[in-house]
């Protein structure tokens, strides 16, 4: 039966971060821990979260709340609205009547970073408007329960914890199109926003055509609640491994052990046996985290995700997306594609890999202490780090490949179909789930071209085809593997300029744009009925290219 009351859903309440991992001794006792300020030792610390005053349903997950067996009546329940929209005096037992903030510390492309800290010492980074207020196990699966928006927690760095509802409407419906994908994400859980709190962000004017944001806007203030196994990131280990390093304080490799054990039962229990030595758990966690990074970063690729500020801190060391900030899906190909303002060239599209590469090797960096003195450990950990590149290029092969509907990967027909896909400036969804039609001439793939095409460019794609074509009818049934291409290759995906309508719509109190998207981006493989497809299965219109906050925007949110 569904949970359908706040009690039966406060039962399955069960902490296990909170049980066996330390508080910040400093902490205060009933988690009312909202200035910035310095934390020097311990896993998390206790906070309330703030609540956004009169909550209004705006969303929930139907497809997470079935997940979890919780009756869909309960997103409206009082009591539930005021826990997920911040008000955590609600629980009962065996809940506990605060939540907690993480550290964790920052390195980009391997290169730590203290700067962002305002301390100046690292001590002072981590969630610093990320609260989390359950852990709990359903259906055999434990997952915890994070408000983004929640509030500032000693990690604001002076900011006011808040969310504004663009980007939590983003990050709700991105995380539904990510699951539905097929791609390990974070989920959703629901969705509040309160019209009497508003928050002022940069943001852009109508039409802008501005690179950074020209305007300040009042948004109303939201709280989206995110799912996952855990929240712990390779930038969390980062952290303690740094003070382990540094001889930071007495307990400080113990704190590093613990947090390795404590990723290792929350995400890789299933896999890893307890009743080997830890130093050779650790190495089973490095080998099946890079499997998971690279499996992963694949995927990203294959469904057009740019994870625009892919550093350590926004990455999952359970192997899933994690942060929907400055996010975005690849319309008009482009290998360099990069929404996000501050990103830059290094967290690319198609640098994705190296980034993640990056990121692994601060996961490596942050396993050796566990294994000092243990040369034959250290010296494995090292030969599973130096095979990185080796298992993400194979992972790409095939992730190629299979969007190709081929048995092995070629190279050279593959790096000829990018070439083309460039210069004939297609759309990258389009032009693959085209392709999944197996067509036999270029008519039906002109529909992803964004423009007309020459004689000799024509030619060089009907070369390409025949090519292509002969494989494939070598491999067996073209019927086949078509369908098997149209199980890789998605028919709906995000699109920036079909998602603004919804938050700008939900703003003015109308939410059925939202609900709409839901339910398109339940089944994203699927063939889109006629009318679905005349508004999401369409090349951008040529009026959003180069918009602020559609074609690019800054991480205000």
């Amino acid at each position: 039966m569904p949970i359908t009351t706040f009690e039966e859903f406060a039962k399955r309440a069960d902490y296990s971060l909170l049980d066996s991992l330390q508080a910040d001794p400093q902490a205060t006792g009933d988690g009312h821990d909202h200035q910035p300020r310095q934390v020097f030792t311990g896993h998390y610390v206790p906070v309330t979260p703030t609540p956004i005053p009169a909550p209004e349903y705006v969303a929930h997950s139907r497809t997470l709340f079935q997940e979890l067996g919780l009756s869909d009546a309960l997103a409206h329940d009082d009591l539930f609205r005021r826990l997920f929209s911040g008000d955590i005096s609600v629980a009962t037992e065996p809940m506990r009547a605060f939540g907690w903030a993480t550290g964790y510390a920052l390195s980009i492309y391997g290169t730590e970073y203290i700067q962002q800290c305002p301390f100046g010492t690292g001590n002072g980074y981590g969630d610093g408007r990320a609260i989390s207020v359950f852990e709990g196990v359903f259906n055999g699966s434990r997952w915890e329960m994070q408000l983004k928006g929640g509030g500032p927690t000693p990690y604001c760095r002076g900011a006011d914890g808040r969310a504004v509802l663009r980007s939590s409407v983003r990050e709700f419906l991105a995380q539904e199109l990510m699951h539905a994908l097929g791609v390990p994400t974070s989920r959703s859980l629901t969705l509040y926003l309160s019209r009497s709190e508003t928050v002022r962000r940069p943001w852009y004017s109508a039409g802008s055509r501005s690179f950074e944001p020209d305007v300040l806007v009042d948004n109303p203030a939201a709280i989206s609640t995110r799912v996952a196994p855990s929240f712990l990131r390779v930038g969390q280990l980062e952290l303690f491994a740094r003070r382990a390093r540094s001889q930071a304080h007495p307990g400080a490799l113990n704190e590093l052990r613990m947090i390795v054990a404590h990723l290792i039962e929350r995400n890789y229990r299933q896999e890893i046996d307890p009743a080997l030595r830890f130093s050779d758990q650790v190495l089973e966690l490095a080998r099946l985290f890079r499997g998971r990074l690279t499996a992963l970063v694949a995927d990203w690729i294959r469904v057009g995700y740019c994870q625009g500020n892919f550093n350590s801190d926004n990455c999952a060391a359970g192997g899933y997306t994690l942060d929907y900030g400055p996010f975005g899906f690849c319309e008009l190909f482009d290998p360099g594609f990069q929404p996000w303002t501050g990103g830059g060239e290094h967290f690319c599209f198609f640098n994705q890999p190296a980034a993640a590469e990056a990121n692994y090797r601060m996961f490596w960096a942050s396993l050796r202490p566990l294994l000092k003195g243990n040369l034959e450990a250290l010296a494995r950990l090292d030969e599973i780090r130096d095979g990185f590149a080796e298992a993400m290029g194979l992972e790409l092969e095939a992730m190629w490949a299979r969007k190709l509907g081929l048995v092995r990967y070629d190279a050279t027909l593959v790096n000829e179909l990018l070439e083309l896909m460039v210069r004939s400036k297609v759309d990258y969804t389009i032009v693959f789930r085209r392709l999944s039609e197996i067509p036999g001439d270029l008519s039906t793939l002109k529909e992803s071209f964004y423009l007309p095409s020459s004689d000799e460019l024509d030619a060089q794609w009907t070369a390409w085809l025949e090519r292509w074509r002969v494989q494939l009818a070598a491999n067996g049934d073209l019927r086949e593997t078509s369908a098997a291409m149209k199980r890789v290759n998605p028919a709906i995906t995000w699109r920036e300029w079909l998602i603004a309508p919804a938050y700008e719509q939900a703003a003015q109190g109308d939410y059925g744009r939202i609900q709409e998207l839901q339910e398109v981006f339940r089944h994203p493989y699927d063939e889109p009925s006629a009318a679905v497809a005349a508004i999401y299965d369409r090349l951008r219109p040529r009026d959003f290219f180069n918009a602020g906050g559609l074609s690019h925007y800054s991480c205000s949110s």
